[in-house]
C-alpha cells in the first residue's frame, strides 16, 4: 500500500509533456509511491496489546465521564458513580429536564463543528470509511472530541449509546498509534480494527463478541495477520474492564430454560420465526427513519445550532411527558435501565412496551439526525428488548403453547435487532450468548437472527452502518474475500504510465521504437477531447508496429472500455472489467462525465496481478 495520502497521489497526477515535433499524443505517468514500514506479526500483536490496554482504560473513563455529566444534568450532584442499569425515577429538576438535552446538544455541536466533524453521529460508519477510503487514517483529535461529545450527548439525555463512541475511540487510538510509527496501510487497518473490537469488548464484557465485530463488520481480510492482533487487543481490553468495572456482563440475565432444539413444538418454532421477521421489519424501519432524519435535519433553516435545538427539544419533551405519565424519562441515554427491567420481568405491560419502542425509535433517530454524538448499538438492544417483550405478551394469547416468556423473547429479539440492523449476525449471536451464558439460547437466537437479517435484506440492501456511506458515494463491499487488496482504490493499483493519443494516430507515432513488448503502455485514444477508446498493451500492438507501422491505433481500440474513478475501490473496478469483458480499465479523476484530460491512469490485468502478489508477499 502507498505511503502518500490519496490527495497527494491526485495532486501528482501530472502528465509528462508531449513529445517534440508536435506529435498528436501525450505520454503520462506518476511517480511510484513510497514504501511504508511493515513490522512482523509478533511486533504487531505487541502493538495491539498496548492499544487494547489503552482502549480498556478509555472505556472505563468514558463510563465515568458519562456518569459525571448525567449526575450533573439529571440530579444536580457532582459524582462519577452512575449505574445505567437502574431506573432512577424523576429528575430533581422536574420539567426543567426539558433543557438538559438542549444545553448538552449545543455544546456538542460546538465541539464537533470546531474540532472534529468526524465525531458527529454514531461513529462506526466513519471507522468503515477510514478503512476503505481513508487508508486507515483517523486523526488523534477524534478520540478526544468523540469522548467529550458522546459523554455530553448521552449524559444530557440524547437517546444514543456508548458503544459506538468507544468503537470510534478505540479505532482512533489504533490508527493514531500506527501513524506515529509509520506502519503500512494494511497494518494500520488491522490495529484500527483491533482498537474498535477492544472497545466493544470492554464495554459489554464480551471478548468473543468484540473479536467477531472487528472481523465481521470492519476487517476486509480474515487471516492470522489480522485475527491474532484483534484477539490480543480485545482480550487486553476485556481484562482491564473486568479489573476496573467488574466481571459481570452488561446485563444481569435470569436463568431462562429454553427447550432443546429437538423438543421444539410447532408453535415454539413459529413464534421465533415470526419474532425474527418482526425484528427484520423493525430494523428496516430503524434504518429508513435514520436516513430520513439525517437527510432532512440539515435542510431546516437556521444552521446547525438551530437544527440541534429543535431536535433535542423534541427529545426533552418526550422525557418530560414520560416522567409525568410513568415516573421516569425512559428514552434518554443508553436505556440500559429499561432493558434490565424487561429482563427482570418487572415491565410487562404490552402497551407501555410498544410505546417505549416507538418513542425510542423516534428519539434515537432524531438525536442522531440533529447532530448528537453516540452509537446505535444500545438503542438497537432497547428496541429489541421492548419489541420482543411486547410480542411475547401478545403471543401468549395467540400461541398459548409457544412457551415464550417476556425475558426470553426480549433476549432473542435483542440479538435479532442487532444482527439485522448492523449486518453482524455472528456478532449478535455470540454477544447474546456471552451475556446470558446459557447454551440453550443459541438455537432460538440463530433462528430469529437469520430470519430478521433475511427480511431486512429483502427490504433494504444496506445496513445501518453502510447506508450512511452509500449516500456519500462510498460503497462498502458486501462480500469481502479474505484479501486486503480490496481496500485499495483504483489510484493505488493503476499503471500511471500511459499514452494519450488522438484518433488517427499511426502506430509509429504512438509507440516509442525503443520500447520493448513487456514494458508497453496502454493507449487512451481521444477524439476532440472525448475518450474514444482504449488500446490494451496486450493487444498485439507491438508486433503490428514492427510489421505495419503506418496502421492507425483506431484499428485496435476498445470502443466501450471500462471506466472507473480514481477513488473507486478495486472491487468495483474488477466488477466493471468483468461486465465489459475488457482487459483494462481507464481511470479518471473527477465527478462528472470524464473527458480525455481527466484520465490519470489505466488498470490492467498486470497491475491487478501485481497488487495481489504484493498483498500475498506482505
Amino acid at each position: 500500500m502507498v505511503g502518500l495520502t490519496w490527495m497527494d497521489l491526485m495532486e501528482q497526477a501530472l502528465p509528462y509533456p508531449a513529445k517534440a515535433g508536435d506529435q498528436p499524443l501525450l505520454v503520462a505517468s506518476r511517480p511510484s509511491p513510497q514504501e511504508e514500514r511493515r513490522v512482523g506479526l509478533l511486533v504487531l500483536c505487541l502493538l495491539a496489546l498496548f492499544i487494547g490496554v489503552f482502549t480498556g482504560f478509555g472505556a472505563v473513563a468514558l463510563r465515568a465521564l458519562i456518569g459525571l455529566i448525567h449526575n450533573g444534568f439529571y440530579n444536580g450532584v457532582l459524582s462519577f458513580h452512575y449505574n445505567a442499569n437502574f431506573l432512577e425515577g424523576p429528575s430533581r429538576f422536574g420539567d426543567f429536564l426539558l433543557l438538559s438535552p438542549i444545553v448538552g446538544g449545543v455544546i456538542v455541536v460546538y465541539l464537533v463543528q470546531r474540532f472534529a466533524p468526524e465525531a458527529k453521529g454514531h461513529g462506526v460508519p466513519e471507522v468503515m470509511d477510514s478503512i476503505f477510503y481513508g487508508g486507515g487514517n483517523i486523526r488523534w483529535q477524534v478520540a478526544v472530541i468523540k469522548s467529550l461529545a458522546s459523554a455530553l450527548s448521552i449524559g444530557s439525555g440524547a437517546a444514543v449509546g456508548r458503544e459506538g463512541p468507544i468503537i470510534q475511540i478505540g479505532a482512533a487510538l489504533g490508527s493514531a498509534f500506527s501513524q506515529v510509527i509509520g506502519l503500512s496501510t494494511f497494518q494500520k487497518v488491522t490495529l484500527l480494527s483491533a482498537g474498535a473490537g477492544a472497545g466493544i469488548a470492554a464495554t459489554f464484557n464480551t471478548p468473543l463478541g468484540g473479536v467477531l465485530f472487528a472481523l465481521e463488520i470492519l476487517l476486509p481480510e480474515v487471516s492470522n495477520r489480522t485475527f491474532l492482533p484483534v484477539v490480543v487487543a480485545t482480550g487486553a481490553a476485556t481484562l482491564i474492564g473486568r479489573i476496573l468495572i467488574g466481571p459481570d456482563p452488561a446485563f444481569i440475565v435470569p436463568e431462562i430454560q429454553f427447550p432443546l432444539a429437538q423438543s421444539f413444538s410447532f408453535q415454539e418454532g413459529l413464534a421465533f420465526v415470526v419474532l425474527g421477521a418482526l425484528c427484520g421489519v423493525a430494523a428496516w424501519a430503524f434504518i429508513r427513519l435514520l436516513v430520513v432524519m439525517e437527510d432532512n435535519f440539515p435542510r431546516l433553516p437556521g444552521g446547525v445550532y438551530v437544527q440541534n435545538i429543535v431536535g433535542m427539544a423534541a427529545v426533552g419533551l418526550m422525557m418530560v411527558v414520560l416522567t409525568r405519565a410513568f415516573g421516569h424519562s425512559y428514552v434518554d441515554g443508553v436505556g440500559y435501565g429499561v432493558i434490565q427491567s424487561v429482563l427482570d420481568d418487572q415491565m410487562t405491560a404490552a402497551g407501555l412496551l410498544a410505546l417505549l419502542f416507538g418513542l425510542k425509535l423516534l428519539a434515537t433517530t432524531i438525536s442522531l439526525g440533529c447532530g448528537a454524538s453516540g452509537g446505535i448499538f444500545s438503542p438497537s438492544l432497547f428496541l429489541g428488548a421492548t419489541l420482543g417483550a411486547a410480542f411475547a405478551a401478545v403471543a401468549g394469547f395467540v400461541l398459548p403453547h409457544a412457551g415464550l416468556t417476556l425475558p426470553s423473547a426480549a433476549i432473542v429479539a435483542m440479538a435479532a435487532m442487532v444482527g439485522a440492523g448492523t449486518g453482524g449476525v455472528m456478532t449478535a449471536i455470540v454477544m447474546v450468548f456471552e451475556m446470558t451464558r446459557d447454551y440453550a439460547i443459541i438455537v432460538p437466537v440463530i433462528v430469529a437472527v437469520a430470519v430478521a437479517a433475511g427480511v431486512r435484506r429483502s427490504l433494504i440492501g444496506e445496513t445501518i452502518y453502510t447506508v450512511k456511506l452509500r449516500h456519500r458515494g462510498h460503497r462498502i463491499p458486501k462480500e469481502r474475500r479474505m484479501n486486503l487488496y480490496l481496500v485499495k482504490q483504483a489510484q493505488d493499483v493503476m499503471e500511471r504510465r500511459f499514452i494519450l493519443a488522438k484518433a488517427g494516430t499511426t502506430l509509429n507515432e504512438a509507440i516509442d521504437p525503443d520500447e520493448v513488448e513487456d514494458d508497453l503502455r496502454a493507449i487512451v485514444v481521444e477524439r476532440e477531447g472525448r475518450i474514444a477508446g482504449l488500446v490494451n498493451p496486450r493487444s498485439g500492438l507491438w508486433r503490428e508496429a514492427r510489421t505495419n507501422p503506418t496502421a492507425l491505433v483506431d484499428r485496435f481500440v476498445e470502443k466501450r472500455p471500462a471506466l472507473c474513478r480514481d477513488t473507486d475501490l478495486l472491487s468495483l473496478a474488477l466488477a466493471r472489467l468483468k461486465r465489459h469483458r475488457s482487459g483494462a480499465a481507464i481511470v479518471f479523476h473527477g465527478a462528472g462525465r470524464p473527458r480525455a484530460s481527466d484520465v490519470v491512469g489505466v488498470i490492467t490485468k498486470r497491475a491487478i496481478a501485481d497488487a495481489v502478489i504484493d498483498d500475498v508477499a506482505d
